[in-house]
Protein backbone atom coordinates (compact mmCIF):
# COMPACT_ATOMS: atom_id res chain seq x y z
CA UNK A 1 0.00 0.00 0.00
CA UNK A 2 0.94 3.49 -0.87
CA UNK A 3 1.77 5.73 1.89
CA UNK A 4 1.83 9.53 1.03
CA UNK A 5 2.50 10.72 4.88
CA UNK A 6 1.86 14.93 4.64
CA UNK A 7 0.04 16.58 1.72
CA UNK A 8 2.55 18.64 0.12
CA UNK A 9 1.14 21.84 -2.39
CA UNK A 10 2.06 23.53 -5.22
CA UNK A 11 -0.47 26.25 -6.00
CA UNK A 12 -3.37 24.64 -6.74
CA UNK A 13 -1.99 20.67 -6.61
CA UNK A 14 -1.41 18.39 -4.07
CA UNK A 15 0.97 15.05 -4.24
CA UNK A 16 -2.93 13.83 -2.94
CA UNK A 17 -4.50 14.26 -5.95
CA UNK A 18 -4.33 12.47 -9.55
CA UNK A 19 -2.88 14.39 -11.62
CA UNK A 20 -2.78 14.35 -16.29
CA UNK A 21 -0.55 16.78 -17.31
CA UNK A 22 -1.02 17.41 -21.62
CA UNK A 23 0.80 19.13 -24.31
CA UNK A 24 3.73 19.03 -22.16
CA UNK A 25 7.13 20.83 -24.17
CA UNK A 26 10.06 19.88 -22.24
CA UNK A 27 8.57 18.45 -19.48
CA UNK A 28 9.74 21.11 -16.79
CA UNK A 29 6.24 21.87 -15.81
CA UNK A 30 5.45 18.29 -14.88
CA UNK A 31 9.42 18.27 -12.91
CA UNK A 32 8.21 21.41 -11.02
CA UNK A 33 5.11 19.58 -9.27
CA UNK A 34 7.30 16.55 -9.23
CA UNK A 35 9.90 18.24 -6.76
CA UNK A 36 7.23 20.46 -5.18
CA UNK A 37 5.79 16.44 -4.07
CA UNK A 38 8.62 14.94 -4.10
CA UNK A 39 7.28 11.54 -5.74
CA UNK A 40 4.81 11.65 -8.78
CA UNK A 41 3.48 8.02 -8.15
CA UNK A 42 -0.03 9.78 -9.13
CA UNK A 43 0.83 11.59 -11.77
CA UNK A 44 0.51 10.97 -15.86
CA UNK A 45 2.38 13.53 -17.55
CA UNK A 46 2.18 13.35 -21.73
CA UNK A 47 3.44 15.22 -24.90
CA UNK A 48 1.97 15.00 -28.23
CA UNK A 49 5.56 15.11 -29.20
CA UNK A 50 7.12 11.63 -29.45
CA UNK A 51 10.15 10.51 -27.57
CA UNK A 52 12.30 11.13 -30.81
CA UNK A 53 11.39 14.15 -31.29
CA UNK A 54 11.84 15.61 -27.80
CA UNK A 55 15.52 16.21 -28.93
CA UNK A 56 14.52 19.77 -29.58
CA UNK A 57 14.30 20.86 -26.02
CA UNK A 58 17.81 20.86 -24.53
CA UNK A 59 16.17 19.60 -21.20
CA UNK A 60 13.91 17.31 -22.19
CA UNK A 61 15.76 14.19 -21.95
CA UNK A 62 17.17 14.41 -18.27
CA UNK A 63 13.69 16.02 -17.08
CA UNK A 64 11.98 12.72 -18.32
CA UNK A 65 14.93 10.80 -16.43
CA UNK A 66 13.89 12.29 -13.32
CA UNK A 67 10.36 11.89 -13.84
CA UNK A 68 10.83 8.49 -14.21
CA UNK A 69 13.12 8.33 -11.35
CA UNK A 70 10.12 9.96 -9.02
CA UNK A 71 7.60 7.08 -9.96
CA UNK A 72 5.59 9.56 -12.52
CA UNK A 73 4.07 7.66 -15.94
CA UNK A 74 5.27 9.53 -19.11
CA UNK A 75 3.33 9.20 -22.25
CA UNK A 76 4.11 10.24 -25.68
CA UNK A 77 2.18 10.84 -28.84
CA UNK A 78 -0.70 11.99 -26.59
CA UNK A 79 -3.31 14.04 -28.73
CA UNK A 80 -5.38 16.19 -26.28
CA UNK A 81 -8.60 15.42 -29.57
CA UNK A 82 -8.61 12.10 -28.90
CA UNK A 83 -6.97 11.33 -25.71
CA UNK A 84 -9.87 9.72 -23.98
CA UNK A 85 -9.15 6.23 -26.10
CA UNK A 86 -6.16 6.72 -25.70
CA UNK A 87 -4.56 2.74 -24.95
CA UNK A 88 -3.15 4.07 -21.54
CA UNK A 89 -5.91 6.71 -20.63
CA UNK A 90 -8.99 4.54 -20.85
CA UNK A 91 -11.70 4.37 -18.13
CA UNK A 92 -8.79 6.45 -15.93
CA UNK A 93 -10.05 9.50 -13.89
CA UNK A 94 -7.89 12.33 -12.97
CA UNK A 95 -8.75 14.94 -10.16
CA UNK A 96 -7.09 17.96 -12.04
CA UNK A 97 -6.46 17.57 -16.06
CA UNK A 98 -3.61 20.92 -16.73
CA UNK A 99 -2.85 22.38 -20.12
CA UNK A 100 -0.70 25.23 -20.26
CA UNK A 101 -0.65 27.67 -22.89
CA UNK A 102 -2.40 25.70 -25.70
CA UNK A 103 -1.24 26.49 -29.25
CA UNK A 104 -2.64 24.25 -32.70
CA UNK A 105 0.79 25.60 -34.13
CA UNK A 106 0.49 27.56 -37.39
CA UNK A 107 -1.17 27.84 -40.02
CA UNK A 108 0.62 27.87 -43.85
CA UNK A 109 0.21 29.95 -46.83
CA UNK A 110 -1.70 33.29 -46.74
CA UNK A 111 -3.00 32.49 -43.03
CA UNK A 112 0.94 31.73 -41.85
CA UNK A 113 2.18 34.25 -38.86
CA UNK A 114 -0.66 35.74 -37.77
CA UNK A 115 -2.60 35.01 -34.35
CA UNK A 116 -5.17 37.50 -34.91
CA UNK A 117 -6.24 35.52 -38.38
CA UNK A 118 -9.69 34.21 -37.97
CA UNK A 119 -8.49 31.40 -39.02
CA UNK A 120 -5.61 30.64 -36.93
CA UNK A 121 -8.01 31.51 -34.17
CA UNK A 122 -10.44 28.69 -35.25
CA UNK A 123 -7.41 26.35 -35.33
CA UNK A 124 -6.73 27.41 -31.95
CA UNK A 125 -10.32 26.97 -30.60
CA UNK A 126 -10.56 23.66 -32.06
CA UNK A 127 -7.64 22.23 -29.99
CA UNK A 128 -9.11 23.55 -27.08
CA UNK A 129 -12.71 22.57 -27.54
CA UNK A 130 -11.41 18.92 -28.18
CA UNK A 131 -9.46 18.85 -25.31
CA UNK A 132 -12.23 20.14 -23.09
CA UNK A 133 -14.65 17.82 -24.43
CA UNK A 134 -12.31 14.85 -24.40
CA UNK A 135 -11.05 15.97 -20.47
CA UNK A 136 -14.81 16.40 -19.22
CA UNK A 137 -15.26 12.57 -19.70
CA UNK A 138 -11.91 11.77 -17.92
CA UNK A 139 -12.47 13.76 -14.27
CA UNK A 140 -13.19 12.06 -10.89
CA UNK A 141 -16.81 13.94 -9.62
CA UNK A 142 -15.29 16.96 -8.04
CA UNK A 143 -13.04 17.14 -10.92
CA UNK A 144 -11.18 20.36 -12.55
CA UNK A 145 -9.73 20.91 -15.65
CA UNK A 146 -7.02 23.91 -15.90
CA UNK A 147 -5.70 25.83 -18.96
CA UNK A 148 -3.26 28.58 -18.32
CA UNK A 149 -3.81 31.10 -21.72
CA UNK A 150 -2.37 34.79 -22.10
CA UNK A 151 -5.41 36.80 -21.88
CA UNK A 152 -4.43 39.37 -24.10
CA UNK A 153 -5.33 40.64 -27.17
CA UNK A 154 -5.44 38.32 -30.17
CA UNK A 155 -5.39 35.69 -27.55
CA UNK A 156 -8.46 36.81 -26.04
CA UNK A 157 -10.22 35.62 -29.13
CA UNK A 158 -9.92 32.31 -28.32
CA UNK A 159 -12.82 33.11 -25.45
CA UNK A 160 -12.00 29.90 -23.38
CA UNK A 161 -14.77 30.32 -21.17
CA UNK A 162 -17.17 30.00 -23.70
CA UNK A 163 -15.39 27.46 -25.37
CA UNK A 164 -15.62 25.65 -21.79
CA UNK A 165 -19.36 26.45 -21.85
CA UNK A 166 -19.85 24.41 -25.00
CA UNK A 167 -18.66 21.25 -23.37
CA UNK A 168 -20.64 21.71 -20.33
CA UNK A 169 -18.08 22.75 -17.98
CA UNK A 170 -18.38 26.15 -15.64
CA UNK A 171 -15.57 28.71 -14.54
CA UNK A 172 -14.79 27.70 -11.20
CA UNK A 173 -12.28 30.66 -11.03
CA UNK A 174 -9.83 32.81 -13.06
CA UNK A 175 -6.17 33.57 -11.24
CA UNK A 176 -3.20 35.20 -12.90
CA UNK A 177 -0.43 32.88 -13.50
CA UNK A 178 2.97 34.00 -12.43
CA UNK A 179 5.77 31.28 -13.87
CA UNK A 180 7.70 31.92 -10.36
CA UNK A 181 5.03 30.20 -8.81
CA UNK A 182 6.47 26.80 -10.07
CA UNK A 183 9.82 26.69 -9.60
CA UNK A 184 12.34 24.99 -12.47
CA UNK A 185 9.55 25.69 -15.09
CA UNK A 186 10.41 27.22 -18.52
CA UNK A 187 7.73 27.36 -20.90
CA UNK A 188 8.44 26.53 -24.60
CA UNK A 189 7.36 27.42 -27.67
CA UNK A 190 5.69 25.30 -29.58
CA UNK A 191 6.55 25.63 -33.14
CA UNK A 192 9.61 27.08 -35.01
CA UNK A 193 11.99 27.46 -32.35
CA UNK A 194 11.13 25.19 -29.44
CA UNK A 195 13.67 25.18 -27.22
CA UNK A 196 12.76 29.26 -26.63
CA UNK A 197 10.74 30.40 -24.21
CA UNK A 198 8.29 32.97 -24.90
CA UNK A 199 6.46 35.70 -22.74
CA UNK A 200 3.68 34.86 -20.84
CA UNK A 201 2.95 38.97 -20.21
CA UNK A 202 -0.50 38.75 -18.91
CA UNK A 203 -2.20 35.33 -18.39
CA UNK A 204 -4.39 33.20 -16.16
CA UNK A 205 -5.16 29.93 -15.15
CA UNK A 206 -8.85 28.97 -16.08
CA UNK A 207 -10.08 26.20 -13.67
CA UNK A 208 -13.11 24.45 -14.99
CA UNK A 209 -15.54 21.83 -13.51
CA UNK A 210 -18.10 19.68 -14.46
CA UNK A 211 -21.82 20.99 -14.41
CA UNK A 212 -24.34 18.42 -13.07
CA UNK A 213 -26.61 19.18 -15.73
CA UNK A 214 -27.00 20.31 -19.25
CA UNK A 215 -26.86 23.95 -19.84
CA UNK A 216 -29.72 24.42 -22.04
CA UNK A 217 -28.58 27.76 -22.82
CA UNK A 218 -25.70 26.50 -25.20
CA UNK A 219 -27.84 23.56 -26.61
CA UNK A 220 -31.49 24.09 -26.81
CA UNK A 221 -33.19 20.82 -27.91
CA UNK A 222 -29.83 18.69 -28.35
CA UNK A 223 -28.84 15.17 -27.15
CA UNK A 224 -26.84 14.95 -24.33
CA UNK A 225 -22.38 15.71 -24.51
CA UNK A 226 -22.02 11.88 -24.05
CA UNK A 227 -23.94 11.41 -27.17
CA UNK A 228 -23.36 14.19 -29.12
CA UNK A 229 -19.78 13.71 -28.97
CA UNK A 230 -17.09 11.76 -30.81
CA UNK A 231 -13.33 12.40 -30.83
CA UNK A 232 -11.48 13.19 -33.27
CA UNK A 233 -14.32 14.27 -35.46
CA UNK A 234 -13.63 16.47 -38.44
CA UNK A 235 -11.79 20.26 -37.48
CA UNK A 236 -10.54 22.97 -39.18
CA UNK A 237 -7.20 21.20 -38.11
CA UNK A 238 -8.19 18.48 -41.19
CA UNK A 239 -8.77 20.96 -43.80
CA UNK A 240 -6.33 21.02 -46.71
CA UNK A 241 -3.75 24.11 -46.98
CA UNK A 242 -5.25 25.03 -50.50
CA UNK A 243 -9.00 25.20 -48.49
CA UNK A 244 -7.72 27.35 -45.92
CA UNK A 245 -6.05 29.70 -48.55
CA UNK A 246 -8.92 29.98 -50.32
CA UNK A 247 -11.09 30.87 -46.81
CA UNK A 248 -8.11 33.66 -45.84
CA UNK A 249 -8.49 34.62 -48.87
CA UNK A 250 -12.12 35.58 -48.40
CA UNK A 251 -11.77 36.67 -45.13
CA UNK A 252 -9.46 39.04 -46.39
CA UNK A 253 -11.76 40.39 -49.05
CA UNK A 254 -14.55 41.02 -46.17
CA UNK A 255 -12.21 43.14 -44.23
CA UNK A 256 -10.84 45.29 -47.14
CA UNK A 257 -14.45 46.03 -47.93
CA UNK A 258 -15.04 46.95 -44.77
CA UNK A 259 -12.27 48.68 -44.40
CA UNK A 260 -13.31 50.82 -47.84
CA UNK A 261 -16.59 51.34 -46.66
CA UNK A 262 -15.41 52.87 -43.54
CA UNK A 263 -13.11 55.60 -45.51
CA UNK A 264 -15.89 56.72 -47.31
CA UNK A 265 -17.11 60.51 -47.24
Amino acid sequence: MEVFGFEKRIKHYTNYQRILLVGEGDFSFAVSLARAFGSSTKMIATSLDTRGELIKYSKAMSNLRELESRGCQILHGVDVNTMLHHPELINKQFDRIIYNFPHAGYLKGRCRSREKNKFQILLHQSLVRGYFMNSREMLTKNGEIHVTHKTSYPFSEWEIVELAEEAELFLVKEEEFYKLDYPGYENKRGDRICDESFPVGKSSTFIFAKRLYPNTRFHPGTLSISTRFHPGTLSISTWPADIIDMACTYLDSLEMKKSNRGHKA
